[in-house]
C-alpha cells in the first residue's frame, strides 16, 4: 500500500483513540471542582463522597489521555518530516507553550489535589482542583491554536520551502482559533456531562447511594443543558467562520457541488464525486443561506466553481475533500447536537415535575447517551481534518508533499499495528477501570465502605 496512505491512517487511528480521552477531561474536571465547592461551601459529606467517586475516575482518564498522546509528537518525525520542517518554525511553539505552562500546571496540581487532601486546608485544596481543571482546558486551547493555524495560516512569511514565524500575536488572534476553541472545549464539557449523567443513572436504576448520585445526575444536567445549547451557538459561528475562511469544506459539508442563490440544506443525498453531482437529494430551500449569512438569499460557492479557483490559483490538480465521509460525518455531529439539547430539556422538565429520579425510561436513556458525545467529536474531528484535504496547511502545503519521503509502507505497517495493539490495551484496560470503580454494587460485594473512595487520605481531610 502507499506509505501516504498508511502514515494517514496510523495519524487518523491515533488521534482518534487519543480524543476519546481529551474531551471528557475537559468536562469531568470542571464537574469534579463544582462538586468539591459545593462540599466546601456546605460541609456536606455527601459532596466529598461525590467528588472522591468522580475525581477517581477523573484520574484514570487523564492518565489514558497522557499516554495516548505521547505518541502524536512522534509521528510529526516519523512520518511527517515534510509537514515538520516546513511547519516547525511555527507549530512547534504552541505545543511547546502548551506543555511549559498547561501542562505543566496541570500535572503539578493533580498531584497536590490527590495527595493533599489531608494536609493541605480546605480552600488551598480547592484552589488545586480548579487549576487542574483550567490547566486542562488551557492544555487544549494552545493545541486548538496550532490545529487553526494548519486550517488558516496566518502570521508567516515564506522562507526557503518553509513557514516562517512573522506575527506570533496574529497567530494568537487567528480568526479561526477564535471560532474553534470554544466550540471544541464546550464539546468537551457536554462529553463530561454526559459521562457524569449516564453513570448516575446507571447506579440509580440499581437505586446504590441513592442521594450522592441523586445530586450527581442533577448537577451534571443542568451543567450538560447549558453547555449543549452553548455548543450549538459556537458551532452556528464556526460554520459561518468555515464559509469566509474554507469555503471548499463548507461545500463539502453540504454536498453543494454548483453554486445556488438561495442555497437549500441538503437533509441526504448519494454523492457521484467523480460526475461531481448527487442523486436523490432531498434539500430545504432557503436554509443553507440562512445558515451561511443571515441572509435569505445569499450565494453560496459550489465546489465545481471552487476547483476552477484552486486549480488557477494552484495548479492543476484535485481539490476537492472526500465529499460522502464529510457530508454524513457533519449530520452524525449535527443531529447528535440536537439530541443533546432536546434530551437536556427533556430532563430540566422531568425534574421540574419532580419525576427525574423516577423515570426509568430516561434514566435508561442517559445510560446510553454516555456514548453519544464521542460519537459526534469523532465526526467533528472528521469534518475539521478531512474537510480540508487536499491539504494539510491549508493553501500552502499539500499533504502528499507532508510525508516523509524515506519511510517505507512496511515501516509504517509495523508501527501502525503496534500502536493499535498497544492502543486496543490501554482502552480496554480504561473501560475495565471505569466500569470497575463506577458500576453499581451487586449482591453478593463487600459491603461498601466509605474509605473505598478514598484518594491518598481523603477520610482525614
Amino acid at each position: 500500500m502507499d506509505p501516504l496512505l498508511l502514515a494517514r491512517w496510523q495519524f487518523g487511528i491515533t488521534t482518534v483513540y487519543h480524543f476519546i480521552f481529551v474531551p471528557i477531561t475537559l468536562g469531568l474536571s470542571v464537574l469534579v471542582a463544582i462538586m468539591q465547592t459545593f462540599y466546601y461551601k456546605t460541609g456536606n459529606e455527601t459532596y466529598k463522597r461525590m467528588t472522591l467517586f468522580w475525581g477517581k475516575l477523573f484520574v484514570i482518564l487523564f492518565t489514558l489521555g497522557v499516554v495516548t498522546g505521547i505518541v502524536q509528537e512522534f509521528q510529526f518525525g516519523m512520518n511527517w518530516s515534510g509537514y515538520s520542517r516546513f511547519v516547525g518554525d511555527i507549530f512547534g511553539i504552541p505545543l511547546a507553550i502548551e506543555a511549559l505552562t498547561a501542562f505543566f500546571i496541570e500535572s503539578t496540581f493533580i498531584g497536590l489535589w490527590l495527595f493533599g487532601w489531608n494536609k493541605l486546608s480546605k480552600g488551598l485544596h480547592l484552589m488545586c482542583i480548579w487549576l487542574v481543571a483550567f490547566a486542562s482546558n488551557l492544555s487544549a486551547v494552545w493545541i486548538l491554536i496550532a490545529n487553526s493555524w494548519m486550517q488558516v495560516p496566518v502570521g508567516y512569511v515564506l522562507r526557503n520551502d518553509r513557514a516562517e514565524l512573522a506575527d506570533f500575536i496574529a497567530i494568537l488572534l487567528n480568526e479561526r482559533a477564535m471560532a474553534q476553541i470554544p466550540h471544541t472545549i464546550i464539546a468537551g464539557f457536554v462529553t463530561g456531562g454526559f459521562f457524569v449523567l449516564g453513570l448516575s443513572a446507571w447506579n440509580l436504576l440499581h437505586k446504590h447511594r441513592p442521594e450522592e448520585f441523586r445530586r450527581s445526575f442533577r448537577i451534571a444536567l443542568v451543567f450538560t443543558a447549558i453547555a449543549s445549547l452553548a455548543a450549538a451557538t459556537t458551532g452556528h459561528k464556526q460554520a459561518q467562520d468555515t464559509v469566509k475562511l474554507q469555503p471548499m469544506k463548507l461545500a463539502a459539508m453540504e454536498g453543494l457541488w454548483e453554486t445556488e442563490s438561495p442555497a437549500g440544506m441538503s437533509l441526504f443525498a448519494i454523492h457521484d464525486r467523480e460526475n461531481m453531482t448527487s442523486r436523490r437529494e432531498l434539500r430545504i430551500p432557503y436554509v443553507l443561506s440562512i445558515l451561511a449569512h443571515n441572509n435569505l438569499t445569499a450565494e453560496v460557492t459550489g465546489m465545481r466553481e471552487l476547483q476552477a479557483e484552486f486549480e488557477e490559483r494552484h495548479g492543476p490538480g484535485d481539490y476537492i475533500p472526500p465529499v460522502t465521509v464529510v457530508y454524513w460525518s457533519f449530520r452524525a455531529m449535527i443531529g447528535l447536537g440536537t439530541v443533546f439539547i432536546l434530551f437536556s430539556i427533556w430532563g430540566m422538565i422531568n425534574w421540574w415535575r419532580e419525576r427525574i429520579d423516577n423515570n426509568r425510561l430516561y434514566l435508561r436513556i442517559a445510560l446510553v447517551m454516555l456514548f453519544m458525545p464521542f460519537i459526534a467529536n469523532t465526526s467533528g474531528w472528521i469534518v475539521a481534518e478531512m474537510g480540508r484535504q487536499p491539504w494539510v496547511v491549508y493553501g500552502l502545503l499539500l499533504t502528499e508533499d507532508g510525508v516523509s519521503p524515506i519511510v517505507s509502507a512496511t515501516s509504517v505497517w509495523i508501527s501502525m499495528i503496534s500502536f493499535t495493539i498497544v492502543y486496543g490495551l490501554l482502552a480496554a484496560a480504561g473501560f475495565y477501570l471505569v466500569h470497575r470503580f463506577a458500576r453499581p454494587q451487586r449482591p453478593g460485594d463487600p459491603p461498601a465502605d466509605e474509605s473505598s473512595d478514598d484518594l491518598s487520605g481523603a477520610h482525614a481531610y
